[in-house]
Order: C-alpha cells, then sequence, then structure tokens
C-alpha cells in the first residue's frame, strides 16, 4: 500500500514555527502507522468517503449514497478527539462528537448518571469528508467524523458517557478508561463561569492554555474562530496551502478539555476551507454538531445562538462581512444581519437573560496588525448599540486587547483596568483575545502593552480599519484602553439573582490576571 510522504510542504512549512513542523511530522508519522493499520484490515486498500468534499448525510454513508466501507477489525479502531457542543437546550441535551481513523459500523454513545451503569444508549451518524489531493503537496485523504445528541436529560446534573461503534463497547473492560463526564446547564440563573479565546492551532502554548481551561472547570468555553489552521493560509481560496490531518492532532490536543467541556466555535478566515462545499464549510459542517439555531445552520455552522443560566450568548460569522479578506463577502446575502438583529431583539426581551455575549472573529475595535474590519463596524455595532450587548468577543489579532465602553464608535466610558460599566448607559466593551496559542502580533509603536500591573495609559493610538476597497484608512482612537502581546485566555463568571454582574478577567500564559473590570446593568 502507498504511504503518504511525511516531509513537510514547503508552502506550508513558511507560515509554521518550529513547534508546530514538530508537531506536523509528528502527525504525519502517526497518520502513516494508522494507514498501514486500516489498509491491512481494509484488504489492502484505502477506506473511501464523500467523492465531493461534503459532509455525509444522516446515515453511515457517503455523500455518493454508496454505504460507507466498514473494517474488519472494528475492535482496533479506537475513537478520539471527543468535544461537546450543546444542542437546542443546554439544560436538557449535549451533542457528543469525535473521530475515527477508519469506517466503522453503528457507532453510538453510552450515558448514565454513574460511570459504572450507562444504560442510555443513542444512535449516532457517520460523517465522511474527503480531501482531495494536490501533486507535489498533499495526497488524497478520507476523514471520518461522528456525531450524537443525547435529550431529555435532567437539568444541573452530571452525566458519564461513552463512545463507540460495533466492535468497540465503552462499557468492556478493555475500554472503560474512555468513559467521562459531562454536566447540563442549571434550570435557573446562578454562578457560573465560561471562558474564551480565539486563534488556536496546534503547539506548545495551545495545548498549556488547554491545561489552564481544564484547571478552570468552565460551564462552556467559546472559541472565537481560526481554530486549527489546516488552512495555513487563511485567504479562503484553493491556493492556500492546507494540510486536513491537522485536523487530527486538533482534536487530539483539546480532547482532554472538550470531552467535558462544551468547545462552541466559530468561523474564522482560516476556518474557510475552499475545497469543500459550500462556500468552504463542508469540513467544519462534517467536524463540528452545533446548535441548530443559526441563519442557515446547514450551510453556515459560524452562526447561532443559546443560553446558558441569565446569559444569551450569539455566535456570528465575521467571514460574511469582512472587507479585509472577502472570500466570502456577502455570502449570506444580508440574511445573517437580519437573523442576528432578530435574535438580539428575543434575548433583550426575554426575562430570563440578564447579558448578551457576542462572539466573532474579526476585529470590530482592536490595534494590532489586522486592526479593525470596517465591513464588521459597518454592520454589527449598530445593533449591539441598539440592544445594550454587554461584551462582544472577537480574535484574529494575536493578542489581548480591549476597548474603553464605546457607543456609535465613541467612547462611552472610560474602563481601566479594575473599572465597571453599565451597558445601558456606557455602550458596550469589546475584547480581542486572540492569544489562544498561535504566533504572536504586536501593537504600534505608539501604544506600549497596558495591563494589570504595568499600566501605561494613553490618551490616543494611531491605527486604521479596513475599507470595502480593501485599503488601510488612518485613525486615531481613544478606545484602547488594555494591552497584552502573549498567550491568554478570557475568563468570565456571570452571577444571578438581584446583583448579577459579569466579572470579566484576562489571565496570561502563567496564570497571572492582566485585566479586570465588571459589567453591571442599571447600576
Amino acid at each position: 500500500m502507498e504511504t503518504p510522504d511525511v516531509g513537510i510542504p514547503p508552502r506550508l512549512a513558511r507560515g509554521m514555527s518550529m513547534a508546530e513542523q514538530y508537531e506536523y511530522l509528528r502527525t504525519k508519522l502517526t497518520r502513516r502507522r494508522t494507514l498501514v493499520t486500516a489498509g491491512a484490515v481494509a484488504a489492502g486498500g484505502l477506506l473511501t468517503g464523500c467523492g465531493d468534499g461534503t459532509p455525509g448525510p444522516r446515515s453511515s454513508t457517503s455523500a455518493t449514497g454508496s454505504p460507507v466501507p466498514s473494517p474488519t477489525g472494528r475492535s482496533s479502531v479506537v475513537p478520539f478527539g471527543r468535544h461537546l457542543a450543546f444542542g437546542a437546550d443546554p439544560r436538557t441535551g449535549m451533542r457528543i462528537s469525535w473521530q475515527v481513523p477508519a469506517a466503522v459500523r453503528e457507532p453510538y454513545v453510552r450515558f448514565g448518571t454513574r460511570p459504572d451503569d450507562l444504560g442510555g444508549k443513542v444512535k449516532a451518524e457517520l460523517r465522511a469528508l474527503h480531501t482531495p489531493g494536490v501533486e507535489g503537496v498533499r495526497n488524497a485523504l478520507d476523514q471520518y467524523y461522528v456525531h450524537a445528541e443525547v435529550t431529555g436529560l435532567l437539568p444541573g446534573t452530571t452525566y458519564h458517557y461513552g463512545v463507540g461503534h460495533d466492535g468497540f463497547d465503552p462499557a468492556d473492560a478493555p475500554h472503560r478508561a474512555t468513559i467521562t463526564s459531562f454536566r447540563t446547564a442549571p434550570a435557573g440563573a446562578g454562578r457560573f463561569v465560561f471562558t474564551a479565546f480565539g486563534d488556536q492551532g496546534v503547539g506548545r502554548s495551545a495545548a498549556a492554555i488547554d491545561r489552564l481551561l481544564l484547571k478552570a472547570a468552565p460551564a462552556f468555553h467559546l472559541h472565537a474562530g481560526d481554530i486549527c489552521y489546516a488552512d495555513g493560509t487563511g485567504k479562503g481560496e484553493r491556493t492556500d496551502g492546507y494540510d486536513p490531518t491537522a485536523w487530527d492532532a486538533f482534536l487530539k490536543q483539546s480532547e482532554p478539555v472538550a470531552r467535558s467541556v462544551p468547545w462552541m466555535v466559530t468561523t474564522g478566515n482560516h476556518d474557510m476551507e475552499a475545497w469543500y462545499s459550500p462556500d468552504g464549510y463542508g469540513g467544519q459542517l462534517a467536524r463540528f454538531s452545533l446548535p441548530d439555531t443559526g441563519f442557515d445552520p446547514r450551510t453556515a455552522p459560524g452562526a447561532y445562538t443559546f443560553t446558558y443560566g441569565n446569559v444569551g450568548v450569539v455566535a456570528l460569522d465575521a467571514n460574511d462581512v469582512s472587507y479585509e479578506i472577502p472570500a466570502n463577502l456577502g455570502y449570506s446575502g444580508g440574511r445573517q444581519t437580519a437573523w442576528l438583529k432578530r435574535t438580539l431583539a428575543g434575548l433583550r426581551a426575554s426575562a430570563a437573560v440578564d447579558f448578551i455575549v457576542v462572539f466573532f472573529h474579526h476585529c470590530a475595535y482592536s490595534t494590532s496588525a489586522h486592526a479593525s474590519d470596517g465591513g464588521v463596524r459597518e454592520q454589527w455595532p449598530p445593533l449591539f448599540d441598539r440592544y445594550q450587548v454587554d461584551l462582544v468577543v472577537n480574535g484574529h489579532n494575536h493578542v489581548y486587547e480591549r476597548t474603553d465602553a464605546l457607543k456609535g464608535g465613541r467612547v462611552g466610558r472610560t474602563v481601566p483596568v479594575g473599572g465597571s460599566t453599565d451597558p445601558t448607559r456606557d455602550g458596550t466593551v469589546y475584547v480581542t483575545a486572540g492569544g489562544g496559542g498561535r504566533d504572536l502580533y504586536g501593537f504600534p509603536a505608539d501604544a506600549p502593552e497596558s495591563y494589570e500591573g504595568h499600566v501605561r495609559d494613553r490618551d490616543s493610538v494611531n491605527t486604521f480599519h479596513w475599507t470595502r476597497s480593501r485599503e488601510n484608512a488612518a485613525e486615531t482612537v481613544e478606545w484602547s484602553r488594555v494591552r497584552y502581546r502573549g498567550f491568554s485566555y478570557l475568563s468570565v463568571e456571570a452571577t444571578g439573582g438581584p446583583s448579577a454582574r459579569l466579572t470579566v478577567s484576562a489571565l496570561a500564559e502563567d496564570g497571572r490576571r492582566i485585566d479586570r473590570f465588571e459589567v453591571r446593568r442599571g447600576a
């Protein structure tokens, strides 16, 4: 059987750090051994999935409708890369996803309230993803992702679960170590913590941030796009450098956290993988199972909403409005922004929702390398002002940067480290949390780092924003309040009741706090 070349294609190597090159080579070597094993049990042939690069329909078939072939030695096919996501109601359900190195028969999830009693069982869906080869760059590859939804659960309850298939039962003694757990959302408002970052990739710092999340034990995590960097170029074009095996390494890296913490992702520019239809999102649709609440969840996986406790969360796909990277500019025909308006209006009208948090990739307000996207600014901040959004989280710029409270693009209230703000009066705070693990950026020469314990306030910063013509329009801004050039993540503590508030903190890779502020409505 032919095995793939384990060298790094030059077009990929140019955009990778030494740590990422090491991880790439290690993953390729591991995959070569896996392919040899899979080929042996499949009578010497590569397994085939869907031929057009789109995820398979909701059954164990490829996109062509033919059965996905299964190896005969199914007990040797071990699931990996487990990751959770909320479905329609975080209080009563959970979506469980994973990857298998070869096609399997009858995948399923066992679950129960005790690890020794997994009496519940639900069928799962196998999605086959085919990546065509490019001569001299990469071999063709078939990957297999599995998804199941568990519903009818009790709120605020810990459930144990294991994933399996014909020939691999997590309840059997040899596989019981694979059983893990999750907790459903509480029935009402209380205290909980969620985390966020963007721009992660695979590498030492990315894994270190994941370990910090594991210790923090958040109720859920928001990933603001540029998830894996399998597409190392990020223009959303077929000429981009692309390595689909990077997803295998990424899902293994994030599994220690994502198997127990719902991993709520949205799409960045590096997540537009042009080899998969529709709009480069076929890979995302194969790998993730996100809430069916977006403007078109069948084709646009990056836009959806869910409510946890007293916080309504909205994910958006900023590729739809980006002037900087226009591969998908306007692909929704305005439907996403119309859906956003309806969604924000509904959340703000809900008596159960105190706070609205919105996250997406491209920055509305930042001074770092990519600066601010004028397309984002034109479309969405006016709606955030109208519906008094409490917090916006972005990625794209590989730094931590926070604004003051903004209304109409101007400072409504200065929010220093340790300060507080009232969105009903002051406006919305925007956070760039792009220090999730990828190589770091910097700030303009006149904008030194300024963070907790190292405050260097500036009255103004010279920066720019992207215009529709993809030009840089210079601007001088007064809203850049906190700047940190290092790996970091955002931690948000939500409290319900009469003193409802969001306590927002940013933590560095070494655990130091670099920022803190509080959001209270009507204070």
